[in-house]
């Protein structure tokens, strides 16, 4: 196989840099809140079309999806389904039969609360080596990157032995079967992928944590507050739920670590686990016994219990209250599993595409990985756990992700392009 002058391949992509912004620029005007992904899976269609590629645009196929044990409805399928949500890939065919690369990331952003932002969150502010907006950082940027990774492969002729893929999916914020699931189901199914989240270069992502959603109905009984007597408060019965779950959260916090994650963000230390009451939905009139209260939560995990397992925790401190209480023994609470359902995954490190995105990382940031996740819910582990097919994160750094003032290092993102221009080079080979 010939060489590729990694030199000139780093310096093209450094000189892609003004536009670099400019497509993230783009991407972010598009306000794609998850549920509303098209406009910015049209930019990126429309940049793959330039290259002369095929551009696959897709729906997913719920029912064809649901029995696969990845496969959950999402709140956003719930509200919108998938009709005009399409998912988006090309591949650069090569030249031979050498190995396969996916490079892969989401479209969809979180919505934002305009009040707390310094800057215009749908209107990119660059200072100070920073460029301010949502999705910036996760993982619009880290898309940007991979088009323009791509796209300098193409301008300077680079010829691989193996296809490499360039897949941008929707719903990954509301857990992605929808988006990375469905692409492996319709067959893109590389021998290895790599998503551009934002790892924090030379950091590389390799967990993810379990991610489940809970919705708790607490019954009451309605009566004028005047006659308080004649009924039963809801929101005083479901203050008892919140204590035991929140006793059971610091039960859970006391006996479960995980390294990676801590190596990743030395606060998490001691709060690997998570469980929050993020909904209280109850009450309609100030003069009104309330009888009805609803709570809504998510339960996070790293690696190390299955899903059943965490089921069984967060049902039984639920039930042990409402066996112990005089109304809630008789008037049982209503509970549910609903949206997020992700399980946990661990990438072994020592896997070759890891071990090749790491010393490209290292060499253009002259900086020393640290394998990090187990935090967060991510696609990466459709690739890992259900189709054995290797997957790391390898992205940008930034901060205040979902947060106001969401931001990526400019710098991070050329960075990132380089390094995953070049692991496509030593993954799929080059041509004579």
């Amino acid at each position: 196989m010939a060489t590729v002058d990694t030199a000139v391949l780093r310096d093209r992509i450094e000189r892609k840099r003004e536009d670099l912004v400019e497509l993230l620029t783009e991407l972010i005007e598009q306000q794609s809140v998850t549920g509303h992904e098209t406009p910015a899976q049209e930019v990126v269609a429309s940049r793959l079309d330039s290259l002369g590629l095929e551009v696959d645009a897709w729906v997913p196929d719920a029912d064809g999806l649901r029995d696969h044990p990845g496969f959950f409805e999402t709140s956003s399928y719930a509200e919108r389904g998938y009709e005009n949500r399409p998912n988006v890939a090309a591949t650069r065919e090569g030249v031979g039969d050498g190995r396969s690369l996916t490079l892969s990331g989401h479209v969809d952003v979180v919505p934002v609360d305009e009040d707390e932002w310094s800057y215009d969150p749908w209107d990119a502010t660059v200072e100070d080596g920073r460029l301010y907006g949502r999705g910036s950082n996760d993982m619009l940027g880290g898309v940007a990157s991979i088009l323009v990774a791509v796209e300098a492969l193409d301008e300077l002729d680079v010829e691989l032995v193996g296809d490499l893929t360039v897949q941008t999916t929707i719903e990954e914020e509301d857990g992605g079967p929808g988006g990375v699931l469905s692409a492996l189901e319709r067959g893109y199914q590389p021998d290895a992928a790599i998503i551009a989240e934002p790892s924090g270069l030379p950091n590389i992502g390799m967990a993810s944590a379990g991610v489940m959603y809970f919705r708790v109905t607490v019954p009451g009984r309605s009566a004028h507050a005047a006659l308080g007597y004649a009924g039963v408060n809801a929101i005083g019965k479901a203050t008892k739920l919140y204590r035991a779950l929140d006793e059971l959260d610091r039960e859970r916090k006391s006996r479960l670590s995980y390294e990676p994650a801590v190596r990743q963000n030395p606060n998490l230390d001691g709060h690997e686990t998570n469980l929050n009451v993020g909904v209280i939905d109850g009450g309609d009139w100030p003069s009104t016994v309330p009888s009805k209260v609803v709570l809504e939560g998510r339960i996070g995990w790293p690696p190390g219990e299955t899903r059943e397992e965490v089921r069984m925790e967060v049902e039984a401190a639920v039930r042990d209250v409402a066996e112990n209480d005089e109304w809630l023994s008789e008037h049982s609470p209503e509970f549910e599993w609903f949206g997020w359902n992700a399980a946990p995954h661990e990438l072994d490190t020592d896997e070759e595409i890891v071990r090749i995105a790491r010393e490209n990382a290292e060499t253009i940031t002259g900086g020393t990985t640290t394998f990090g996740g187990g935090s967060a819910g991510n696609d990466e582990r459709f690739y890992n756990r259900y189709y054995d097919i290797p997957c790391p994160s390898v992205g940008p750094r930034g901060d205040n992700i979902h947060g106001a003032d969401e931001h990526v290092e400019i710098d991070s993102l050329v960075e990132t392009a380089q390094t995953l221009a070049l692991t496509a080079v030593d993954w799929c080979g080059t041509a004579d």
